[in-house]
């Protein structure tokens, strides 16, 4: 039997195979000595307990999102979810990546490699691995994809004109303060301070604390708003109601979509039987304007204006290269001189 083992050795080094091999081979003679299985993890339970612990480490929408694309890679799996998690090959990467992007688009499949990169460094860092099979696994080109634009001012009095009061709000929210619809749709009246003339937020995407002056036309339209009895009421309570109730935008999207669509920004979407489509998980087309450019709008608008880049990037929420660089302070001032050249969409 010794003679067995270093035979079996002896080969695994001459074939010089990779350690994920090495462990398989270290599997099977263990059983074939003790006829018992080496303690193992299994796909799917290792993916449940990741789950499992990620619940108490991030925010709901982050988990669902974790939760979702676990889902799909087990999905995938079938069966062999039951494979031990070592077992899991760069080549099982390649094969899910070639199978997803014919049924989703570049940017999904990305982040499901994105997701399986994560969970299988964890699992390298516990000892479950002892080398990430997702590593070697490159992303998509993301080619073909419709170029984004802001709106013009024209076109967002067209939206206005057909919204009602709820989606006014929104759009006059995602204007003047250039953030998410998924968080536009989770403010409630403790996120303003009508004291101090401020939004205060927390970005569900980023985690980043948000402290943005309103701009006199957003001040102006808050004051019309149906006060809240109590601060943990929502401004919007039909968007909050939706976006809690799923925690995604999806719903929303599209409704902002038929309004595009209403005023001719957008091509009516045709009703298609299920068995024409891939349904919610099918690919979808981006089109070139969407809530999200509200933000590029609110970008242009101040640009535009002459205000610095610093300064933009501090109120819109994105990552400013200037800032980090040159730990640049944005003060409350700078921020609110440059929401007050914001235009005033009431104004003709």
């Amino acid at each position: 039997m010794a003679q067995k083992l270093a035979d079996k050795f002896e080969e695994v080094a001459r074939r010089q195979v990779t350690a994920r091999q090495a462990q398989r081979v270290i599997a099977e003679t263990f059983k074939r000595v003790t006829g018992n299985s080496l303690p193992s993890t299994s796909v799917r339970s290792y993916l449940e307990a990741w789950l499992e612990r990620k619940k108490l480490e991030t925010a709901r929408s982050t988990y669902v999102f974790y939760s979702s694309k676990a889902r799909r890679f087990l999905d995938w799996l079938g069966e062999c979810a039951a494979r031990e998690l070592f077992s899991i090959s760069s080549t099982d990467i390649l094969v899910f990546r070639t199978s997803e992007a014919e049924r989703v688009s570049p940017s999904t499949v990305n982040h499901e490699i994105k997701f399986l990169r994560m969970v299988f460094e964890d699992a390298k860092r516990e000892g479950n691995v002892s080398d990430n099979p997702v590593d070697p696994v490159r992303l998509m080109k993301r080619s073909g994809l419709t170029a984004r634009r802001p709106f013009t001012l024209a076109e967002i009095k067209r939206l206005l004109a057909v919204a009602d009061p709820e989606w006014q709000s929104l759009i006059t929210f995602g204007l003047y303060t250039g953030q998410r619809l998924g968080d536009l749709a989770r403010l409630t009246w403790a996120n303003v301070d009508l004291q101090h003339d401020e939004l205060r937020l927390f970005t569900s995407k980023t985690g980043r604390r948000q402290i943005i002056p309103l701009a006199p036309p957003l001040r102006r339209h808050v004051e019309t708003l149906p006060a809240g009895n109590h601060p943990s009421q929502p401004l919007h309570p039909r968007a909050f109601g939706s976006v809690e109730k799923s925690q995604k935008v999806g719903t929303l999207s599209r409704q902002f979509y038929e309004l595009m669509a209403k005023v001719g920004l957008a091509p009516a979407k045709k009703h298609r039987k299920a068995t024409e489509g891939a349904g919610r998980d099918g690919r979808r087309n981006i089109s070139e304007i969407s809530f999200h450019a509200l933000r590029h709008t609110a970008t242009s608008l101040m640009k535009n204006a002459g205000v610095s880049a610093a300064i933009v990037q501090d109120i819109i929420g994105h990552e400013s290269a200037a800032i980090s660089a040159n730990y640049t302070h944005i003060d409350e001032a700078a921020k609110r001189g440059a929401l007050e050249k914001m235009p005033d969409l009431a104004v003709e």
